[in-house]
Parts: C-alpha cells; structure tokens; sequence
C-alpha cells in the first residue's frame, strides 16, 4: 500500500513538472472536500454522496444517522462502506469517494459525514423526498463558466440565502470552462462551499464539460464521474449524463446535448430512449434539462437538430418546462401561440435559456421569446405544489426580473398559463459592454432594428 500511494505521488510530481507557472491552489488534505450530494433514482429512499481527499487516504466510509438536536449522532450512526479511486489531474492527485445512503425513511431529515475512520468532514443535514407526490422546489442555474470564484460566487450563494429550503439544485451545463483543469472546478467548490453537501444537485453536461483527447476526439470531463454520483438510469452510452429522478410528482430529465449534437447516432439512442422514457410517464409535471437550447436566445446561433428532432417529442409527450443554458443571455418564451381570454393555455413547453456566470452574449430577441435579458447574472427558483407550477428568475442583486405560472388542467388539456413578469421591471436588453464596444455602425443599426421589432411585437 505504501509503495503504491508512493507511486502516484511521484506520478503527480511528474506531471507538475510539465505545468510552467500552475499552481496548486486548491490541493486535496487528509480531510474530506468537495463534497457533493446528489440525487438518485429514488431519491425517498436514498441519497448519494461524492467527496475527495489526498493520496494516502485509502479507507471510505459514511456515517448516517437520523437528525436530531442532541450532539450524539455518532452512538446511533450507520456505518456505510464507499468506493474509492484514484485520479491525476493536471496539477495534483488525489483520492475521490462516493458512497449511496440507502434504507433512508421517506420525508426525513439526516445528519452525516464522510471521512476515513480518522479524519471526517462536519455533520451535515439533508432530507429524503416524501414517497408520494408533494410540494417541491428547486434552483436553476445556467452556464457559471468563468470567473466562477469571483463573481458566480455570488450566484449560488445569493440563491441559497433566498431560498435555503429548495429541495435541490439544477446546472444546466458549463459548471467550468476547461474540461481537465482542477483549478476551475476548485473554484466552483469554493463559490458553493458547504451548500454542495446540504442541498443536492442534478447536473447536466455542458459542451466545456467536454474536451479533446490525445486522439483528437471529444470526450467527457474526468472530473465528471469522480465528482457527481448521479443516477444511470439512462442509455448505457451515457452514465451519469442522461438519466431522470422522479421526486414527489415531477419527472426530470437530464439529455446529454453535446453528445446529441455531436453524433446522429448518440442522438437517436437519446431520442428512443427519451420516447420510451415519456410515454411511460406517470408523474403530474415533466422537465427536461440540457445544455444547448432548442431555441435560442443568442444572436446568430440555431441548434436545428434539437429542435427538429426533440420538439415535437415534447409537444407530442406534454413536456412541460425545458431548461437550458449556453447561449450567455436570458430568454423565457414558447415557439407555440399562447391562447386568449380568462384563462390563455399553451399547448407545448417553456423553454427558458439562462446564464449565472459574468460570461456574456449578446441577445437575438427572436420571435419566440417573451421575456429576456442581456448582461445580467440570473438565478432561478421552480416550485410546484399540485396543479401549479410557478417559476421566478432573480437578478443576483436579488431583484425579482421575471415570472410565470402554469397550471394543469383535466383530460390532458394544454397548461393554462399566466405571466407574471413584474411589470416595473424593464427589461434589460442593452448590448453587453464588449459587443458595444466590438460592433461597426452597421451592427448596432441591425441590433436597434431587432430592438424596435420586440418591442413592436410585445406591445
């Protein structure tokens, strides 16, 4: 055993060698980091959990316990044995462990920790989903991507602080910009901290979660799996990238976009398996998240095979919200007529592009949107309690910037839908600073005549 961390620590030292002017800023310690809790494929009844620590670390195990006030969780904690493995990345080494709680009661708080039999993380809390259908809630992030420390930090932070009770969290794809550097994904551990092993995630690929291998071709971050446990209740080709969680009611689903767009043949066996998936639907909502978006919010961007292929799966299975970020912009709409008088319904989703991060684009006001925003830093919160579902994106200042309602109604009738945009709210859709800067004459013409024309068609 000795010999063998030995080993890797030379191995580690080997490949540092080769990193002129990296440092290692966020290096792993005896002590559990990164620790990371996700949903399952049955999330009343188990929870699954991923964290990392230094080389010598060998042994895994999870404490869990029924959460109560009294500080002796570890006289009545179960212990878990986990898995572990080893993984080099461009600026050190480390040991990474996942393990599934499970045997967990429906509806229950818990109290855990996760460490080697000597050095353990804090207790933390979480709570199991009831059995049944109940009121839930949950944060939508898009892309964070750069600067994740500096200023996304305040994305995830702002969107706890107002809805600490969320049942958990959704990324959209591009958590990090390059795929294998240990640094960014450092970062975005540090901007979320501790909220990682409190409030579980669901995480969907993002093309900058894809890099080029030795070979040239386009592969799946190694910091993916190591990081997130994630259900593989999706086709074989792509564990822990498309799968679905059921949770108290609400069908959501993760598709794995750069694959999609990537390869006709990854996209047919998403698109089978998404068919079977939602024809054998039994739950009152369905989401779908993925990275790219079937429309988007971008100027000069149009990902034509997911809309070709994947809308009218939607409108056909009664897909009710589609999540999404990579264009770096705000956009809520529907490709579809929205209906007039008491009650106006739409017969097809939502979709909804945003962006988290200070990366940003620059808006196309296409017809298909309703509300949008360019330069601005967004959170989202999705809740659902019933029949209704209600959605309200906030600026990271904290501002309420849009919202809408959904509401089901019998016999598989479309969703009536109410917008509740606030209307002393304007819409922020001026060029971000660089595109203002960047543009000719001509450009800035086209992106007013854009401008005049949404205004036109909202009026």
């Amino acid at each position: 055993m000795y010999l063998r961390t030995l080993y890797f620590v030379f191995l580690a030292s080997f490949r540092l060698c080769g990193q002129v002017g990296t440092a290692d800023y966020y290096p792993p310690t005896p002590v559990p980091d990164r620790i990371m809790l996700n949903l399952t494929a049955a999330p009343a009844t188990s929870m699954a959990v991923n964290w990392r620590t230094s080389l010598p670390a060998q042994q895994t195990y999870v404490q869990v316990t029924e959460a109560n006030p009294g500080p002796d969780l570890e006289a009545t904690a179960r212990v878990i044995v986990g898995s572990s493995e080893t993984f080099m990345s461009d600026v050190n080494g480390a040991r990474y462990h996942s393990a599934t709680m499970d045997g967990l009661a429906p509806g229950t708080q818990y109290a855990y920790r996760v460490g080697d039999s000597l050095e353990w993380s804090e207790w933390n809390h979480f709570t199991t989903a009831e059995a049944g259908e109940a009121p839930l809630s949950f944060l939508y992030f898009g892309d964070a991507q750069n600067d994740i420390k500096s200023l996304w930090s305040r994305a995830i932070r702002g969107a706890y602080a107002k809805m600490p009770d969320a049942d958990f969290q959704l990324h959209a794809g591009d958590l990090i910009n390059r795929s294998t550097r240990d640094h960014e994904w450092g970062e975005w551990f540090y901007a979320g901290g501790w909220i990682y092993g409190t409030m579980p995630s669901v995480a969907t690929p993002g093309n900058h979660e894809y890099g080029r291998n030795l070979l040239g071709d386009q592969e799946l971050s190694p910091h993916w799996r190591p990081t997130f446990n994630l259900p593989e209740n999706g086709p074989e080709e792509f564990p822990e990238t498309a799968y679905y969680v059921d949770y108290q009611g609400t069908r959501v689903i993760s598709l794995d976009s750069p694959a999609f767009l990537r390869d006709s043949t990854e996209a047919r066996i998403q698109i089978a398996w998404l068919r079977k998936l939602l024809s054998d639907n039994p739950h009152t909502w369905t989401v779908v998240t993925m990275h790219h978006p079937v429309y988007s919010s971008k100027l000069g961007r149009d990902n034509t095979e997911l809309r070709e292929n994947l809308q009218p799966i939607f409108e056909e299975f009664g897909v009710d919200l589609v999540l999404q970020g990579h264009d770096h912009t705000y956009g809520r709409g529907t490709n579809l007529p929205i209906g007039s008088g008491k009650q106006p319904t739409v017969d097809g989703p939502i979709y909804v592009v945003s962006v988290s991060g200070p990366k940003m684009y620059d808006l196309s006001m296409e017809p298909w949107m309703q509300r949008g925003a360019s330069n601005t830093q967004l959170y989202q919160l999705i809740e659902i309690d019933g029949d209704v579902l209600q959605f309200t994106a906030y600026t990271v200042t904290g501002e309420k910037y849009d919202a809408f309602e959904l509401r089901k109604q019998a016999g598989n009738q479309p969703n009536v839908f109410i917008d509740r945009a606030p209307v002393d709210v304007p819409e922020r859709l001026a060029l971000p600073p660089r595109y203002e800067q960047e543009y000719t004459d001509e450009e800035r013409e086209a992106y007013r005549n854009r401008f005049e024309e949404y205004e036109a068609r909202k009026n």
